[in-house]
């Protein structure tokens, strides 16, 4: 199946949507859509190793693959309890209006 199309149109597809990834958490001060613009990257780059894995018969990129979707679980884990802490903490999760240094 993933050799009826071009591996290039993986790459690309790969290399959107880590840019929609990168500008989304560039751009916005929601804490949450700022994890959700990362999480897209990490996919972005899972494709790609798919991809590249797939083009050079190899099993690395799936190896990989699995490192990356372990460290993205531990993340969605860790990083949604911070998130309902800093809730509870501050009553919001807007970025800009997050600031855990001072008392």
């Amino acid at each position: 199946m993933l050799s009826d199309v071009p591996y290039n149109l993986y790459f690309a597809l790969s290399g959107i949507l880590f840019t929609i990834g990168a500008i989304g958490a560039i751009t916005r001060r929601n804490a949450i859509i700022v994890f959700m613009c990362i999480e897209l990257m990490l996919n972005a780059v899972n494709l790609a190793f798919i991809a590249g894995g797939n083009m050079l018969s190899s099993m690395d990129g799936t190896i990989f693959v699995f490192f990356i979707m372990t460290v993205a679980a531990v993340e969605a884990a860790v990083g949604l309890a911070i998130f309902v802490m800093i809730f509870r903490l501050k009553q919001t999760i807007n970025l800009d209006e997050i600031n855990l240094l001072k008392g």
